[in-house]
């Protein structure tokens, strides 16, 4: 046992499958992860979307990608718990040892970046609330209280503190609706508002392949659901990665974030700094403390996987055995610099090449979970018990890859970029791996 627990007296499955005494309650697995729900960032793409195509075709599209997001899941959680796998120990199934170093790159990556973006909407909050307070400075400390809460275990820390956080959150996100409505009046205008020139025709589509960037979702389930007991399968599958996680997610912080955008005087373009600063200019103390409560708890999830995937990048590429402590303080330091440089344009243009590679790695992993014949044990193995690389995995994901990116430098065809790339990723695979002609009973 002493060998499976670090200095931190966390159990430690970076490097095995989580085993039983690792396994977590449903209520603290549901509080651990419904920590995502609680992003800002739901409310504003929505908003976003509403704005270029209508309140209608943004509810729509939210819906449908509410039910595809909940398919989609329902096997992934049922194999993660059954294997007890993390996303990098299990892309060594689909790509190999080396080839699993990309998948667990390209996830670190993207879980830094949004480390990066909500701690930035903290640290802008702060200096809009004290102005005396620079933007170094308040990002300083958002990363400085940040590392120290994902040093705890998922099992006995971040269940609870986000179990804690999540009642002030739906309280503090029903108040502000609650007092727009006080302060500008209640007009269902919003329901029916649509952009100059009218909605096109088939706006949902472009919302809800919006929402497949951000697929990195598939990839943080995996790893959250790998702590689920086997006797909670259908409950973990069903609610707590499912539906009605969604529904909470994507539909009602949508229809919040779309009507308060409607509601509340926002002066220029719209972003995610901008919403901020009204919130704590009609609530003041109320809207930033709300601010906090939202962005705290997203970014636990953020600087977990970043650090564990990093962690598990430099294991595989470099055999570095570093601990998690210090993995975290290195994360830390990269999500500071990198909020220092102010480099939101850059970041979010890689970050849409990036989910090329991450909707690709779902399209790989629903085909060997589909239709491979797997007993939940194949992924136990060490390192060196597999091949460098698994030439069907590969082949499959950076031949989707490059038609996805492709597609993406096309304006005519920028649209269909993500779901060309998961669909030829799937089949690829599918017609490649030797063993998916047998489908598990």
């Amino acid at each position: 046992m002493s060998s499976n627990i670090d200095v931190t007296g966390e159990l430690d499955f970076s490097e095995k499958p989580v085993s039983p005494e690792g396994r977590m309650s449903r209520l603290a697995l549901t509080m651990a992860f419904w920590a995502v729900c609680s992003a800002m960032f739901w409310m504003i793409v929505s908003a976003v979307l509403s704005q270029a195509y209508g309140t209608a075709n943004t509810i729509i599209g939210l819906i449908l990608s509410a039910i595809v997001y909940s398919l989609i899941n329902g096997p992934i959680v049922r194999y993660a718990i059954k294997s007890g796998l993390s996303v990098s120990l299990f892309s060594r199934l689909l790509f190999g040892r080396a080839g699993s170093a990309i998948a667990t790159f390209v996830y670190a990556i993207c879980s830094i970046y949004y480390a990066v973006f909500e701690g930035s909407v903290v640290a802008a909050a702060a200096t809009f609330y004290w102005p005396s307070v620079s933007f170094a400075v308040a990002a300083l400390i958002v990363c400085l209280y940040s590392v120290p809460l994902i040093l705890g275990s998922v099992q006995n820390w971040l269940d609870r503190f986000n179990g804690y956080l999540l009642p002030l959150y739906i309280l503090g996100l029903s108040g502000i609706v609650i007092f727009a409505i006080s302060q500008y009046g209640y007009n269902d205008a919003w329901l029916t508002s649509e952009p100059e020139g009218g909605a096109p025709p088939y706006g949902w589509i472009n919302v809800f392949i919006a929402f497949m960037g951000v697929w990195w979702m598939m990839m943080c389930t995996f790893d959250f659901a790998k702590f689920g007991k086997k006797s909670d399968e259908n409950y973990h599958a069903i609610f707590n990665f499912g539906l009605p996680f969604y529904v909470f997610t994507f539909l009602v912080n949508g229809l919040a974030g779309v009507f308060l955008v409607h509601t509340i005087p926002v002066d220029g373009a719209l972003s995610e700094v901008s919403v901020v600063k009204s919130l704590i200019l009609m609530t003041g103390w109320v809207g930033m403390l709300f601010v906090w409560i939202s962005q705290t708890r997203i970014n636990t999830t953020n600087f977990y996987l970043s650090t564990v995937n990093t962690q598990s990048f430099f294991r595989l590429t470099l055999k570095l055995h570093w601990p998690k402590w210090l993995w975290a303080i290195i994360v830390g330091i990269v999500v500071y610099l990198l909020m220092l440089a102010d480099i939101f344009q850059f970041l979010l243009i890689a970050l849409a090449y990036q989910g090329i590679f991450v909707v690709a790695w779902v399209g790989v992993t629903l085909a060997y979970i589909l239709l491979e014949d797997y007993d939940g044990t194949e992924g136990a193995k060490s390192d060196d018990q597999y091949p460098a690389y698994y030439a069907p995995g590969m082949i499959a994901w950076i031949s989707a890859v490059v038609i996805g990116i492709v597609l993406l430098m096309i304006p005519e065809t920028k649209l269909f970029s993500a779901p060309a790339t998961v669909i030829s990723s799937f089949l690829l695979f599918g017609l490649l791996s030797p063993r998916t002609s047998r489908v598990p009973a």
